[in-house]
């Protein structure tokens, strides 16, 4: 009692001795800490911070790969940051197809939410909840808890924000085919990667009974996938070498019914990689054994049989299947449609956003990832404040020189006219003063100045939805709000050519780093940046080493390095699990 009032004693005369707190044992050994707690006689915390303005509130909805890329590199300590999402994970979806099959363990793909956010600077508020609704008059979100709700407590609760960010994603798009939802499976999420490697091993369990006959077999084991992009392709193919590598040996007496079917409406598959890539796996393919049906469209999926048309011929068949798995595209959720509806874009597919990543017709509401499409500006509409601007003697007239001044305000306002000079290999400016007959012109008029960029608008394009934007959107969003203040009162972007000023930030530019095809056997295809083309086995080793290092910790990392060695090793596990 002596010693605790010699330091409460010391620590009124000198409150800043308070800091220091000596604990010591009764063995004689000690502990020296250091201890931020206000000192007895201070001043409150609330007192000495009651002129601080309160942060804003950011509500971040979603955390696949936009919402987690904006969280961590966000810095959170300038804002009040709360996070809602149905998942209370981040999963590396890439990888999901070798979840299917037993390549990949699904917890090695996937990194809990609260130890990313634990580790950044600032507090991130996260609730495992799904967004019902958002009132955007009203500045605030509806959720609601998903857990088990057995559980006591109301699991609805609502969340004012000064600022939004959507990260939702979006959902498999079924294009109201009927039977799709009751008969099939999706590989969209972890969940349905886990459904999808039971219903595998399913299949093969009832296929080996002996009161089936060889018909019946047949039917259980024919595997089709309905759509032919990158993660059909690639669960084909993996399933494929789940067959051949592991499955062939546990169920040897029924491995003449296997069939593998990929059916693909457009007329290669992988059709948004380069042509080289599409023959090719078409061609692996073949040589594989899976049937790959191209022109055709499904009308309808029943539990026994799968209806499709011919386009070429208009013919329609029926073939029986034991497991479809439905990998055709995406589309909004119910959530953002409603939203869209609120702010006028109820006609449009995906929420419509500027080059900065803001929501049209919302000034707090941003959106990244597969729920949103950039509404790149036309050259053609501001076509004459661009001229203006150009135009300083205001002769009415432009020349090369007038043009050069403000080239650099142009290029990153309007990416399209890069583009456009480089698919046309125009090295210089002067080429646009040509006249009809290829004559050079000193100066041109406005009339002139709109036919010399008029094709400039056709080199838009509409970014993928594919992980890789979605991270780049969430890294360059975080940016934005780290340095909002500061570029507030220094803009950054480029100069309004309608208006006065500069924008605040520089738009949004993506960089794609190219992609990948798994293709089984080991053997892979890469897309890479200036229209390189690679495939084969020393590309399947690139694709290794890429989705080795894009994971988001170490511990995943070395997760999915253990599993691809196990497989080497041992293989695939076959238990339903």
């Amino acid at each position: 009692m002596r010693f605790a009032s010699f330091f409460t004693s010391a620590f009124q005369r000198h409150p800043s001795y308070s800091k220091l707190i000596l604990l010591c044992t009764l063995s004689g050994g000690g502990l020296l800490s250091y201890s931020e707690s206000q000192s007895i006689t201070g001043t409150p915390a609330s007192s000495t911070n009651s002129d601080v303005p309160a942060k804003k509130k950011v509500v971040v909805l979603g955390t696949g790969w936009g919402g987690t890329s904006f969280l961590k590199d966000l810095d959170a300590s300038l804002y009040d940051v709360q996070v809602v999402s149905p998942c209370n994970y981040f999963a590396f979806t890439p990888l999901l197809p070798s979840v299917t099959c037993g390549t990949v363990e699904a917890r090695s793909i996937v990194e809990p939410v609260r130890n990313m956010v634990k580790k950044r600077k600032g507090e991130i508020k996260f609730w495992e909840a799904e967004c019902l609704k958002i009132d955007h008059a009203n500045k605030t979100v509806f959720c609601r808890s998903n857990i088990d709700s057995n559980l006591v407590g109301s699991g609805e609760f609502s969340l004012e924000y000064d600022y939004l960010v959507v990260a939702i994603g979006a959902q498999v798009n079924t294009f109201n085919t009927p039977g799709v939802k009751e008969h099939c499976y999706f590989l969209k999420e972890v969940e349905d990667a886990q459904k999808i490697r039971r219903a595998v091993i399913d299949c093969f369990e009832k296929a080996v009974l002996p009161s089936l006959t060889d018909e019946e077999r047949r039917t259980n084991l024919h595997f089709v996938v309905v759509g032919g992009g990158p993660t059909g392709v690639e669960f084909a193919a993996e399933l494929h070498d789940h067959f051949q590598e592991d499955l062939v040996n546990l169920y040897s007496s029924v491995k003449d019914f296997v069939k593998i079917t990929v059916i693909q409406s457009g007329d290669h598959i992988l059709n948004t990689f380069d042509e080289r890539i599409s023959l090719f796996a078409e061609d692996k393919f073949g040589r594989d054994g899976i049937e790959v049906q191209t022109g055709c469209r499904v009308v309808s999926v029943d539990d026994k049989n799968i209806t499709m048309k011919t386009k070429s011929t208009g013919e329609i068949s029926s073939v029986p299947h034991g497991m479809v798995i439905w990998s055709t595209g995406i589309a909004t959720r119910p959530v953002v449609r409603d939203f869209m509806e609120q702010i006028g874009q109820g006609k449009r597919r995906v929420l419509a956003t500027n080059e900065w990543l803001r929501v049209k017709g919302c000034d707090s509401v941003y959106a990244i990832g597969d729920c949103s499409s950039i509404d790149q500006r036309k050259i053609m509409d501001d076509i004459s404040a661009i001229f203006e601007a150009a135009d300083k003697d205001k002769s009415g007239t432009l020349t090369v020189a007038e043009l050069k001044d403000v080239i650099d305000d142009i290029v990153v306002r309007y990416p399209q006219f890069d583009l456009y000079l480089k698919s046309k290999h125009i090295l210089d400016l002067s080429t646009l003063w040509k006249d009809s007959e290829g004559n050079y012109r000193e100066e041109i008029d406005i009339e002139g100045f709109k036919m010399a960029l008029s094709h400039m608008d056709s080199q838009m394009k509409t970014l993928p939805a594919t992980a890789q934007v979605a991270s780049q959107q969430g890294e360059y969003l975080a940016r934005c709000f780290n340095r909002m203040h500061q570029c507030e009162e220094h803009p950054e972007g480029p100069r309004r050519f309608k208006g006065s000023g500069r924008h605040t930030f520089l738009p949004f530019r993506y960089k794609h780093f190219g992609q990948f095809a798994p293709l089984g056997g080991e053997q892979a295809a890469a897309e890479l940046p200036g229209d390189w083309v690679s495939m084969g086995h020393s590309t399947q080793w690139l694709w290794y080493s890429v989705y080795a290092s894009k994971q988001v910790s170490w511990r995943t990392r070395m997760l999915v390095v253990s599993d691809w060695t196990r497989r080497f090793i041992f293989g695939r596990d076959s238990s339903r699990i």
